[in-house]
């Protein structure tokens, strides 16, 4: 039997579970969108993105008393939730049909940079939320700091007759 002996002492290496778990993200979303293709990885991606928004969505209902969350209150878990996960989104216009979201800070971080797939994310996570409590939604993402803009902008629009004749992705009630 040997004896136990003391590791070297190391120097500090910037690696924290944040940043490993974003590489982590940047290198699958990376991989899928090189083997097969940005719009498959992206398929893959909303899977992932409608099962995490059905989560939260369940999550934010529980600590409202069990309702569903009215339109307003759909827009505050939007933004809520980007800024948990290190994001920063707020409201930019709101109409009668619609809200309009403006992303200045992605919770990817640099790791977004491109990698558009990583947008289906967004996409889902607030289609699935808010079609759940509004019975119905369509989102596009007109521009993404992943695709090099300044800032994202996320528009989420909850009348179906509207939707019908808007870009973007359709979601619909479970």
């Amino acid at each position: 039997m040997t004896e136990r002996r003391s590791l070297p002492v190391l120097p500090s290496v910037p690696l924290d579970p944040l940043g490993f778990f974003g590489s982590l993200i940047r290198h699958l979303s990376g991989t899928l969108e090189d083997v097969v293709g940005i719009a498959d990885a992206e398929g893959f991606t909303s899977v992932v993105g409608a099962r995490m928004g059905s989560e939260i969505e369940a999550l934010y209902r529980a600590q409202l008393g069990g309702r569903p969350l009215t339109r307003e209150e759909v827009w505050a878990v939007l933004v809520d939730l980007k800024g948990r996960i290190g994001g920063h989104f707020e409201v930019v216009q709101e109409t009668d049909d619609r809200v309009v979201l403006r992303g200045v800070r992605c919770p990817f971080g640099d790791k977004v940079h491109g990698r558009p797939s990583l947008c289906m994310m967004t996409s889902n996570v607030f289609g699935s939320i808010a079609a759940s409590a509004l019975g119905y939604a369509r989102v596009d993402i007109r521009q993404s700091i992943a695709k090099g803009a300044p800032s994202c902008e996320v528009v989420v629009v909850f009348d179906p007759v509207v939707g019908r004749v808007s870009s973007g992705r359709e979601y619909a009630a479970p």
